[in-house]
């Protein structure tokens, strides 16, 4: 039975942007927006989504404004404010790799420690975050609110940084050196704690979530069919382990079967010519939208 009121989902705004609308199409929700609309179009009558930046949506989620939502673990640890978490999602804006808050300096900087930030100046948009970590290892520094571009403040405008990196690319770039990670985050998918509480919006939310997952689990697998001639299968079997649980189905030829599996995209370019020389053919490699396990 459809909802009666449609679910307020909450997307990041930003650098996630593209990332989240490229997962949520695995998973089977197409999203649509112009350049400027902050209501992008979404193929499900009961989601009514929103753009919003990430650093405000646990704000949002918890005072009620939206129902549920994605935003980074660092901010909704920044925000202090109380939603439900329904699951990390492992995806950022360019890798799988998780996002990480670190502290930087100059490369020439004889700082090495988080010891060495004693009495230091740092810009960063995580403060309170960085005031706690600062806290935890008994240091005092003064920590100003960066809004942007904050690479190209050090060493003019303060000591050290602690910035977003995925690859620690563009600190290189900058000249900079990382001393330390304050906290490493991934999206997660949050909800309002009264919504939760209602059963029919939380079996909408727990379908969300299964096919979310399902889509980042299929992100670097692929699906393998071949024939293989019935001779040869103990032979796959044992020379090949990821062939250990295949799914095995007759052809109209008796001496041949029809072999079907999902393997990790990395092995297939040394796969495949291995199945050939023991005897697979009509192999076909797909990809896949979802792996429910």
């Amino acid at each position: 039975m459809p909802l009666k009121t449609p679910l307020r989902f909450g997307l990041p705004k930003g650098s996630l942007e593209q990332s989240t609308f490229e997962l949520l199409g695995r998973a089977g929700f197409s999203v649509r927006s112009s350049n400027r609309g902050y209501k992008p179009y979404i193929n499900d009558p009961e989601l009514d989504a929103r753009l919003v930046r990430p650093q405000e949506m646990s704000r949002y989620v918890a005072q009620g404004f939206l129902d549920f939502g994605i935003t980074g673990k660092d901010w909704i640890q920044e925000s202090g404010h109380k939603v439900e978490i329904l699951c990390d999602l492992a995806y950022s804006k360019a890798t799988s790799l998780p996002a990480r808050w670190v502290v930087a300096v100059p490369q020439n900087s004889p700082m090495q420690s988080v010891r060495d930030l004693q009495g230091k100046r740092i810009a960063t948009e995580l403060v309170e975050t960085t005031k706690r970590y600062l806290a935890k290892h008994n240091v005092t520094a003064e920590i100003e609110f960066s809004w942007g571009a904050t690479e190209v403040k050090v060493p003019e405008l303060v000591d050290a940084i602690v910035d977003l990196t995925e690859t620690g690319s563009s600190l290189k770039a900058n000249n900079l050196r990382i001393i330390d990670t304050i906290v490493e985050s991934y999206p997660q998918l949050i909800v309002n704690e009264s919504v939760y509480a209602d059963p029919e919006k939380r079996k909408k939310l727990e379908n969300i979530k299964l096919l979310l997952i399902g889509a980042l689990n299929a992100r670097e697998k692929v699906g393998l069919k071949m024939n293989v001639p019935k001779g040869v299968l103990d032979k796959l079997s044992t020379h090949l382990p990821a062939l250990r649980n295949p799914t095995v189905s007759p052809l109209a030829d008796p001496n041949w079967s029809a072999v079907e599996i999902i393997i990790d995209e990395s092995v297939v370019r040394d796969l495949i010519p291995r199945l050939k020389e023991l005897g697979a053919e009509g192999i076909i490699e797909y990809p896949l939208n979802k792996v429910v396990y």
